[in-house]
């Protein structure tokens, strides 16, 4: 039986990113600039304001050697958890100041993907980015408006990836020796949704699960056939992102956001869902 509750004591302005790792679920509040972690075990989180240097964050994921990359209004950066301190990598798109980083997540073989975001709406003016692990930056694909959920296939041979407006699942050919997207395509669209397709995980079955922003909630994907597999019902519209956590990978995380009018008791809150039968896949860190 699915049971939903309330992780931690944060409320976030607008969450996103969450991601497992080392027993801790990490993820961002954008509007508050800070990045957190929270601990199950306890129930408590540690968080890093990253105004300063990074601005707005739009995501978060770890490092092998150690430590995090965040990536934001002013690029990509590198953050020491024991000091709070961040460290410069790249900025693609300083000329665009109307633009910033959104959601982003690692390959199999430890590239950072992530994209940006128009907010004033450009359509085609954002693009989604890949950092190897030699810290050299590559446009892996352009002509984007907000760049979102990303991941996956269980082989490391698909990348699945969410441009919201477009409101459908795009396919790519992932070849890990070179980290290219080739052969574009439609996987599925959800336009049959009144609402926003955002952030994105997979399965260990090979399912998809995307947050539906506006939505008030997550949807459980068939990837190869487009079919719906499972929905959960939550009480925020604003449903940003989902990760698989917990010891077993069987509790997926969602974040969520304060809508601009219409108040509720838990917007901001971070979701946990457990009871739904499956599990989730370990996250991949950045290798550089």
């Amino acid at each position: 039986m699915e049971t939903i509750d309330i992780a931690g004591t944060y409320h976030a302005q607008w969450g996103e990113g969450p991601l497992w790792w080392q027993n801790h679920l990490y993820y961002v509040d954008i509007e508050n600039a800070r990045v957190l972690a929270l601990d199950p075990a306890n129930d408590t989180e540690k968080s890093w304001d990253v105004g300063t240097s990074v601005g707005r964050v739009g995501t978060v994921v770890p490092r092998a050697q150690g430590g995090l990359v965040v990536a934001g209004d002013t690029g990509i950066h590198f953050l020491d958890p024991d000091t709070g301190n961040t460290t410069s990598i790249t900025d693609p798109e300083p000329e665009k100041p109307d633009n910033r980083f959104n959601d982003g997540k690692c390959s199999p073989d430890g590239r950072f993907f992530a994209g940006s975001i128009s907010l004033v709406k450009n359509t085609g003016d954002a693009s989604l980015y890949r950092l190897d692990p030699d810290l050299s930056l590559h446009t892996a694909f352009d002509k984007v408006t907000n760049s979102n959920g990303i991941a996956w296939s269980l082989d490391g041979a698909t990348c699945y990836y969410i441009d919201t407006p477009r409101q459908e699942v795009i396919a790519f050919d992932y070849h890990p020796e070179t980290g290219q997207l080739e052969n574009a395509r439609t996987a599925f669209s959800t336009r049959h949704i009144n609402a926003s397709p955002d952030g994105m995980t997979i399965d260990s079955t090979g399912n998809l699960w995307i947050a539906f922003c506006h939505g008030a909630c997550v949807i459980c994907y068939d990837p190869t056939t487009g079919k719906q597999r499972h929905r959960v019902e939550l009480p925020c519209l604003e449903t940003t992102a989902c990760a698989f956590g917990g010891t077993n990978l069987d509790e997926l995380y969602v974040t969520t956001g304060i809508h601009s009018t219409h108040e509720e008791d838990d917007a901001g809150r971070l979701l946990r869902i457990r009871g739904l039968g499956v599990t989730g896949v370990p996250a991949h860190p950045f290798a550089g």
